[in-house]
C-alpha cells in the first residue's frame, strides 16, 4: 500500500463518496446523524460483538484492499454465526494511514459492499481518522436471536460430542505460502491463499444449532486454544483425537498427513470454522445439518477435569508447544 492520497477527498466527503451508499438500513440515516436506530425483530434479543484487524498482524501490507475490506467484516459475521444470530448491521471505525489513495478506499468499499449482499446487512455507523501507524479496522457488528437461544462458550456438557465444520488449517497455510515461495501447485496455492484471505462465517450452521449445541464458538486464535476458552468457560475437559481432525486436500499436499501436520492444524488460527458441542443423542442428526456443502466431523469429547488435549492415535496426550495465536 503505497499509493499516494493526494487524491483522497476530506473526511466528511469521503463518507458522502464511499460509505454513505452502504448504509441503507432506515436507522442508518444515510450516515447523515451521530448516531443510528437498531430495532430487533419481535421476541428477538440483539447480540453484539466487536473485532479489529490491523496491518501486519491480521493481514499483509499489500493484500487487495477489497479482501481486506471482506476479512474485516467477516470474521465478525462469525462470531455472530457462533452465537446462533442473523446478521443485521455493523459500525466501521477506520484508522488510515495518509498514503492510502481514493483508488485503494474504493475498492475497499466496494468489497463491503458485496458482502453486505451476501450477508444481508447494513453499515449502521461509524468513525474515521488519520494515523501515522499502520492500517487498523474495527468493526462492531450486530445480530438477532430468538429470546434465550443465543449459544454460549458456557455449556459443554460432560458426555457431549464435540463437532468442527469445515477443514481446519487452510489459512494459516495460505498465510505460509504469502510470506515466502514453497513448492506447491497452482491450484493448492489458490484454494489456501483464499481461506486466508476470504473466511467462510458458517451463518446457516448457526441458524441451525439453535436448540442443539450445548456450547458453540468459531475459530480464530486456533482450534486447540479456542476450545480451551470453551473448557474453562464450562468447568470441564475437552479432548480432541488428532487423527479425526477434517484437513483439507490441499493442506495435505502442504503440510502432509502425519501428526505434526495434525497439530500445525489444530494451532494454525485463522480457520473462522464453527468448533460446538451436542448431547450424544443428538450426534446422529447434527450431521444432517450441514448445508451447501458445509461438512461436519465429530473430532472429541467433553469428559471431567479441566483444560483441553490433543490426543495420538494411541489416546495419548501430545505436548504442544502452543495452543494457539495469542496477542500479548
Amino acid at each position: 500500500m503505497t499509493n499516494s492520497s493526494s487524491d483522497r477527498p476530506s473526511e466528511f466527503a469521503l463518507i458522502a463518496q464511499l460509505f454513505a451508499p452502504l448504509a441503507d438500513a432506515p436507522g442508518a440515516f444515510g450516515l447523515l446523524d451521530d448516531a443510528a436506530v437498531i430495532a430487533p425483530r419481535a421476541g428477538h434479543e440483539l447480540i453484539v460483538t466487536t473485532d479489529a484487524v490491523v496491518e501486519g498482524v491480521h493481514f499483509l501490507a499489500d493484500d487487495p484492499p477489497e479482501l481486506i475490506a471482506k476479512k474485516a467484516l467477516r470474521v465478525n459475521v462469525s462470531d455472530l454465526a457462533a452465537k446462533g444470530a442473523e446478521p443485521l448491521g455493523y459500525l466501521l471505525a477506520l484508522s488510515l494511514p495518509a498514503h492510502l489513495s481514493l483508488e485503494w478506499l474504493t475498492a475497499f468499499a466496494e468489497g463491503l459492499r458485496q458482502d453486505q449482499r451476501t450477508f444481508a446487512m447494513s453499515l449502521l455507523g461509524g468513525d474515521t481518522t488519520a494515523t501515522p501507524g499502520p492500517l487498523s479496522i474495527a468493526i462492531t457488528a450486530f445480530g438477532h436471536v430468538p429470546v434465550g437461544q443465543m449459544i454460549r462458550r458456557r455449556g459443554a456438557r460432560v458426555g457431549d460430542s464435540v463437532f468442527v465444520s469445515g477443514t481446519v488449517g487452510d489459512s494459516g497455510a495460505g498465510l505460509d505460502l504469502l510470506r515466502g515461495p514453497r513448492d506447491c501447485s497452482h491450484a493448492v496455492r489458490d484454494f489456501l491463499v483464499h481461506r486466508y484471505h476470504e473466511p467462510r462465517p458458517r451463518v446457516e450452521l448457526g441458524l441451525a444449532l439453535r436448540g442443539v449445541a450445548n456450547a458453540g464458538l468459531d475459530v480464530s486464535d486456533g482450534l486447540l486454544a479456542d476450545l480451551g476458552h470453551m473448557a474453562d468457560a464450562s468447568g470441564v475437559r475437552i479432548e480432541i483425537e488428532a487423527q479425526r481432525l477434517p484437513l483439507s486436500a490441499a493442506l495435505q499436499a502442504m503440510w502432509g498427513d502425519d501428526l505434526q501436520a495434525r497439530i500445525r492444524a489444530a494451532t494454525a488460527g485463522d480457520d473462522y470454522e464453527l468448533v460446538f458441542t451436542v448431547a450424544p443423542s443428538r450426534a446422529d442428526g447434527v450431521m444432517r445439518l450441514a448445508r451447501n456443502s458445509t461438512s461436519i466431523s465429530e473430532i472429541g469429547r467433553v469428559v471431567k477435569g479441566a483444560g483441553v488435549v490433543l490426543l495420538d492415535d494411541n489416546g495419548r496426550a501430545i505436548s504442544t508447544l502452543k495452543g494457539g495465536y495469542t496477542h500479548f
